[in-house]
């Protein structure tokens, strides 16, 4: 039935800041934009939703909507962050382009499947760029066949690490 990402959308807070992001230092096709001036639920508004669109069709999408109030907050990798595939070599292409930006920049990281590096983007959102591993394919069917198990363990003992 699911036959994969179309997008997913996030809020921001300036729809230019966040083209020179996504468009300029990241590289995506700035695809679609439009404005919305009333909601499904009959609300007037004035909101604009862009889309960035990567290799694989799927699109990144935005709203700036000045007239709804949204808590822009700094976010924690572990709250929140998009990643997106890349190369290993453009992995380390665009660690070097983000120092030299002066874009905040951390990495590489060792996940043992991927490597990773990590922006912060003009809203506060943490950006990963993910390249995969050699043998990623395998070890993931192997983490797939004890995935269930996997999860029943953490969930019998997260408690204790709560009390």
């Amino acid at each position: 039935m699911l036959k994969g990402l179309h997008h997913t959308a996030y809020r921001c807070r300036d729809s230019e800041q966040t083209r020179q992001f996504y468009e300029e230092f990241l590289g995506l096709r700035f695809a679609k934009v439009f404005e919305i001036n009333q909601t499904k639920s009959g609300r007037k508004t004035s909101t604009l939703h862009s889309f960035y669109e990567m290799e694989d069709g799927s699109f990144l999408a935005f709203f700036e909507a000045p007239d709804k109030p949204f808590e822009f907050k700094k976010q924690d990798d572990f709250d929140l962050h998009i990643a997106l595939e890349v190369s290993l070599d453009d992995l380390h292409a665009m660690f070097v382009k983000g120092k030299e930006m002066g874009i905040e920049t951390r990495g590489v990281s060792d996940h043992g499947f991927i490597d990773s590096i990590y922006f912060r983007d003009p809203n506060g959102y943490v950006v990963e760029l993910t390249a995969k591993r050699l043998d990623h394919d395998e070890q993931v069917s192997k983490s797939a066949i004890v995935a269930h198990e996997t999860l029943e363990r953490w969930q019998l003992s997260k408690n204790s690490w709560l009390n």
